[in-house]
């Protein structure tokens, strides 16, 4: 199983990134697929999940209308779309693959390694 996140980087506050996690080794589409990030000294927090065929959407408080989740099942790949971007949206993203639509990350089977969002201000 891998899950291999990546888009992060460098950005200036106001600005977008894509981020993009490519699955391998199970049933991309018998999964949840879920994004979270984890700041320097803070818990990992949770930020969407998706559903299975992409129909239902769960967004983490305060994220909704910046954020937006989707997925590529034909592709093995899920996606979120950062926009309006904060400093204080910098932290390492990880996505997730689970059973159902949690939004705790000890629930979650699969994770990827994360990839670097820094935005400066």
């Amino acid at each position: 199983v891998q899950l291999q996140a990546s888009g992060g980087g460098l950005v200036q506050a106001g600005g977008s990134l894509r981020l993009s996690c490519a699955a391998s080794g199970f049933t991309f589409s018998s999964y949840f697929m879920g994004w979270f990030r984890q700041a320097p000294g803070k818990e990992r927090e949770f930020v969407a999940v998706i559903s299975r065929s992409g129909g239902s959407i769960t967004y983490g408080d305060s994220l909704k209308g910046r954020f937006t989740i989707s997925r590529d099942n034909a592709k093995n790949t899920v996606y979120l779309q950062m926009n309006s971007l904060k400093p204080e949206d910098t932290a390492i993203y990880y996505c997730a693959a689970g059973l159902l639509k949690y939004t705790t990350p000890e629930l979650y089977d699969y994770w990827g390694q994360g990839t670097l969002v820094t935005v400066s201000s």
